[in-house]
């Protein structure tokens, strides 16, 4: 039989896993060589009391009974079966692909760029200020936006589908079972891309098709309903189009908009990246104990209202980096992500306040349901503007920002391009200037030291979601206008990360195999 236990322990008897078995066969009053096996089933830090805690949690197999399998999947083969295009090779995409197979369909995936090895050469070229290639970036290419950002696996919504389910296809595609029970797991953008690639083989392997260096031109409806799509000077039929191009993708909405397919405008949030040094992160969360060494790089979440509005810090990347991810050699858009060792001397965070359809109402007449679109390129564009050219980013020491002055110098960054002093709270609209001074504020009282001269804010952080959304239907999940089209993820507004985005693209197969069959 199967019992669970959960213990409390110090963070050094946390970091001994050679101590797990004595404890937990000491908290069941048995003999450690009665357990034949320990499954470790969660594991979170609390440090919300002063006195450092692990909280672990395991399932030990008692009586010899082995341990259960791990979840295994079914990949047929497709070869001849009906056929469904994927646009889109992010997480929504290929885990929309991954269960049409599982459902006898066909997948054909077009990805505007590239696969993850060339990706990462491009990425490495924008680092080194040698240019941007608009379709392969930190926002484009094989594994979407995630990939090369960090790779974090936490949705706020259990809802979507099985979030359990999820974790265990990556495990079974090369991830660490240590995501299964993190509270908070990550992958980490150094092993993301190898776990991106072995799906691609799968697809592969099962007769479904990846283009790559293949953009969306255009959707083909006839009668209401889809008929294809075309990329270039190709056309591709299908009876199902799933559209997962994520939340960077201005031309597809663009085109939607230019073709008459419905689209709407929705409030978005946006801001800086704030970058901390990861000591000092360290200091303030594990109350200068000791015992922190045993600990990974301590991550905060952080959130209050400020003049009506939310504030919060958004997607923390404790031993992190900040990284460039503009789509456009005319933007200045920063990301930030982590390594799985999350080493680096750095902790940097997306702080940000919302945005209102009310804020850029005045850029409807010209724009339309595209307004929301403007009103971020135009932050973009005045961060650029604001920056030394390249790659280089805007920057401000937070208690300069705070204090409406200008740096004469900064802090070491983590952004390889380089930043330059810049008085970001006076090109930024003031509603957002304002509240994440005041935010800043109220955040040190919760954490003191976090206003610090140490501590920098780097523009902008621009892309937390997108300003449109393409509607869907609650039921079919097909556009309510255009049969047999599919809006999946972050770019048609439904998802905020590679879990929730992989899950409602697992909801898309799903729809589609009864629409098809």
């Amino acid at each position: 039989m199967s019992v669970t236990v959960t213990l409390s322990l110090t963070p050094r008897q946390a970091a001994d896993k050679r101590l797990h078995a004595a404890l937990v066969a000491r908290e069941l009053r048995m003999r450690e060589q009665d357990i034949a096996l320990l499954r470790l089933v969660k594991r979170s830090v609390d440090a919300r009391r002063g006195a450092l805690k692990v909280n672990m949690t395991w399932e030990a197999f008692v009586d010899n009974e082995p341990m259960p399998e791990p979840l295994a999947f079914d990949y047929p083969s497709v070869a001849g079966k009906p056929e469904v295009v994927v646009v889109g090779a992010g997480p929504a995409g290929l885990f929309a692909a991954l269960r049409l197979i599982e459902n006898g369909i066909r997948p054909i995936l077009l990805e505007r760029g590239k696969d993850v090895v060339e990706r990462g050469k491009d990425i490495a070229q924008i680092q080194r200020g040698r240019g941007l290639n608009p379709d392969s970036n930190y926002a484009f290419g094989e594994g979407g936006a995630g990939t090369f950002s960090d790779g974090k696996l936490f949705t706020r919504s259990k809802k979507r589908g099985d979030y359990n389910r999820a974790l265990q296809r990556l495990v079974y595609h090369g991830a660490s079972e240590e995501i299964l029970y993190e509270a908070h797991p990550h992958i980490g953008s150094d092993r993301l891309p190898r776990i991106i690639a072995d799906i691609r083989r799968q697809i592969v392997e099962c007769g479904g098709e990846i283009h790559f260096s293949k953009r969306v031109t255009k959707i083909c409806i006839k009668d209401g309903r889809v008929t294809g799509v075309e990329a270039g000077d190709d056309r591709i039929a299908a009876r199902a189009v799933v559209l997962a191009t994520g939340h960077s993708a201005r031309d597809i909405y663009e085109m939607l908009a230019e073709s008459g397919v419905r689209i709407e405008p929705k409030p978005f949030a946006m801001g800086v990246r704030i970058e901390h040094p990861q000591q000092l992160i360290n200091r303030i969360q594990y109350h200068g104990s000791r015992e922190a060494e045993y600990l990974p790089s301590a991550s905060y979440s952080l959130v209050s209202q400020v003049g009506g509005r939310g504030v919060y810090s958004f997607c923390m990347c404790p031993g992190g980096f900040i990284v460039p991810a503009m789509t456009d050699a005319s933007e200045s858009v920063v990301n930030g992500m982590s390594p799985s060792h999350r080493n680096s001397p750095y902790a940097n965070s997306g702080f940000v306040t919302e945005i209102r359809l009310s804020d850029f109402e005045h850029l409807r007449p010209q724009y339309g349901d595209l307004a929301g679109l403007a009103f971020q390129r135009e932050l973009e564009q005045a961060a650029r503007a604001n920056a030394a050219g390249g790659a280089t980013a805007p920057a401000q020491r937070v208690t300069d920002f705070v204090s409406g002055r200008a740096s004469a110098t900064l802090p070491s960054c983590s952004f390889v391009p380089g930043i330059v002093p810049s008085r970001l709270d006076e090109w930024m609209p003031q509603f957002m200037a304002t509240r994440l001074r005041e935010a800043i504020r109220v955040f040190d009282k919760r954490m003191h030291g976090y206003l610090t001269s140490e501590a920098v804010v780097v523009g902008v952080e621009s892309r937390t979601s997108t300003p449109v959304r393409i509607p869907r239907d609650g039921q079919t999940l097909m556009h309510p206008d255009v049969e047999g089209l599919y809006p999946a993820g972050e770019g048609a507004g439904y998802a905020g990360g590679i879990i929730s985005a992989a899950l409602d693209g697992e909801r898309i197969a799903e729809q589609i195999a009864t629409y098809i069959k």
